[in-house]
């Protein structure tokens, strides 16, 4: 027995040196790092960490050892310590049993400060309350504002629709109890960030007819994933291959969040699963027609949707359901809802879902204010921060998104 647990000690070493060898070679062979970023050395860094510790993920729980997502939360939960500040008091709360982190700013305010409700991303494979730390204490402090942070349930043991349903219970918690934490019901902002950006619009959306809550201020959507049916807009093909958010990775995010089988895939991709009907009706806001001509650079039109598979259609057709692609609510919905700060970033595959939402909102007469990054990626508002691993663009957002709730 000792024998065989130092030849494992002996072997542990040699393979996680020869898994960091094949993640470099991934790194190298599939991803794209875009020419006008700020730090590629630091960004190809960062994405040979995300791919080895995605990879070893999944090979703990090919071994039934850990589930990737458990083992990816806990890894990225200490590769960056929390901040702390004498000017703010941090709370760890559950309404029900939902974990929420309460950021309330200590200096006297002579009147009702101004709300924030936050649902991170990581589209229930990554994100915590850990890991958005840090921009939601910014945030908190930069507005002046009480900040209400989400953590709602994650994969494996949760799946759709229960990132919508935690996140909205945990709203109307709060909002019938904005006193209590000194905030003024008139002064709501919801907030999000990727798969947080796309429950952010849900939740408005939900809320909108609720005569019994405060009207929401405004909403604040940072590359939110916006539908689940196109996934043949130019910044897909553009940015299939960019780090954080490839393809591929969001792809198995949605369908594992899901409990879509990874086999209909191509399917998805596309277009197969969406039937003639269902593409005549929605096409007008799906369309890459709907993206403007300069962020269509080297996009080559597809022959998008494939030929109808009625069986990808039944497998997959909870995404044409409105609270997973609210980029397909009604015109009387949208026109109710509240003016939108939306960011974008050039290199995501997610932007175009910001420009396709953009012209939605715009359509319905809902004010619209759009911050595009130029040299931005997805999730590098988590980095902004992070030194040595910092970039410019990380700050770009965050300063962007608290000077506009300021200026509210």
């Amino acid at each position: 027995m000792a024998v065989l647990l130092l030849v494992l000690l002996l072997c542990l070493p040699t393979f996680l040196l020869g898994l960091l060898i094949w993640t470099i070679c991934k790194h190298f062979l599939t991803r794209d790092v875009p020419s006008t970023l700020e730090h590629p050395v630091k960004f190809r860094i960062l994405d040979c960490v995300f791919i080895y510790v995605i990879t070893l993920g999944n090979i703990l729980e090919k071994l039934r050892i850990s589930s990737m997502p458990c083992f990816a939360r806990f890894v990225q939960d200490r590769l960056f310590l929390k901040k702390k500040d004498s000017k703010v008091v941090i709370t760890d709360l559950h309404f029900g049993t939902i974990p929420v982190r309460l950021f309330q700013p200590k200096a006297m305010s002579h009147c009702s400060r101004g709300g924030i409700i936050f649902y991170h991303g990581g589209a229930a494979v990554l994100g915590s309350l850990d890991f958005y730390h840090n921009v939601c204490l910014f945030l908190a402090l930069e507005t002046n504002s009480v900040l209400l942070s989400v953590g709602y349930r994650k994969l494996p043991d949760h799946h759709y629709p229960v990132i919508t349903k935690d996140c909205l219970n945990t709203t109307i918690h709060f909002l019938k109890r904005l006193e209590t934490y000194g905030v003024d019901p008139s002064r709501v902002v919801i907030c999000g960030e990727s798969a947080g950006g796309g429950t952010a619009a849900q939740i408005i959306q939900i809320l909108v007819d609720r005569k019994d809550l405060p009207k929401i201020r405004a909403q604040v959507l940072i590359h939110p994933i916006i539908q689940a049916i196109n996934y043949q807009l130019p910044s897909t093909q553009q940015n299939q291959n960019v780090p954080f958010l490839t393809r591929d990775f969001m792809l198995m995010c949605i369908c594992r969040y899901m409990a879509i089988d990874l086999s209909w895939k191509d399917a998805m991709l596309n277009g197969a699963c969406i039937p003639p009907e269902t593409w005549k009706k929605y096409r007008k806001w799906l369309s890459s027609d709907n993206i403007p001509k300069r962020f269509k650079d080297k996009y080559k039109e597809p022959q998008f949707p494939g030929p109808f598979n009625e069986s990808a259609y039944l497998e997959t057709k909870h995404l044409f359901d409105v609270e997973n692609s609210p980029l397909l609510a009604d015109d009387q919905t949208i026109a109710q809802l509240p003016e939108a700060f939306l960011v974008s970033c050039e290199h995501d595959v997610l932007r175009d879902h910001t420009l396709l939402y953009k012209k939605r909102l715009e359509d319905q007469g809902v004010p619209v204010s759009w911050y595009h990054v130029e040299d931005g990626f997805h999730g590098c508002i988590l980095l902004f921060d992070r030194q040595p691993f910092s970039f410019s663009c990380s700050q770009k957002v965050v300063n962007a998104v608290a000077s506009y709730i300021k200026g509210l």
